[in-house]
């Protein structure tokens, strides 16, 4: 019996050894661009983490979230209470992706979650794997409205908020 639990213990180590977990590093970046009836805009996530799995060089497991609260724009305080308020900050504080498979070697899919409403994406986006950092970035275009999100006003509505926007990130994971 101890050998056969050994042996299923070796096993096991093999194939945990065989993927690899990586952690999303403070340099990566993510931003969010948009448009208003008066400028366009952009704002940058300032806290995430993230886990990514590879194995065989191949991305199995993605676990993001960006921290809403900490979502700020070069435009101040004004701009960043209005984007939390669509954002529900207060109710759902984190945006996550959860990633659920691959359509192919630059498409991920996975649940994307944005004031607390859940939608499928796809996700194209680049891998470059070089030693012990992992590097996936891209972007993604998303409608508002598919959220739940009422794009933001100002001015007594004379300001509106486009309800596309388009999120560029480019993510560094580390072993």
């Amino acid at each position: 019996m101890k050998y056969i639990i050994t042996l299923v213990l070796v096993a096991y180590g093999f194939v945990l050894s065989a993927q690899d977990l990586y952690t999303l590093s403070d340099e990566s970046t993510l931003t969010i661009d948009g448009t208003s009836t008066v400028h366009d805009w952009t704002v940058a996530a300032q806290k995430m983490v993230g886990e990514l799995q590879l194995s065989d060089a191949t991305i199995k497991e993605i676990n993001f979230e960006v921290d809403v609260a900490e979502i700020k724009s070069e435009r101040g305080a004004t701009m960043d209470n209005k984007m939390h308020k669509a954002l529900k900050k207060d109710e759902y504080p984190k945006i996550t992706f959860v990633l659920t498979g691959l359509k192919d070697e630059s498409t991920v899919v996975g649940n994307l979650t944005i004031a607390g409403k859940r939608n499928v994406a796809e996700i194209p986006v680049a891998l470059n794997s070089s030693g012990n950092v992992v590097e996936l970035s891209g972007e993604y275009k998303l409608v508002l409205q598919d959220f739940g999100i009422e794009p933001p006003t100002a001015m007594f509505g004379q300001i509106v908020v486009g309800d596309e926007v388009t999120v560029k990130f480019n993510l560094k994971f580390a072993k």
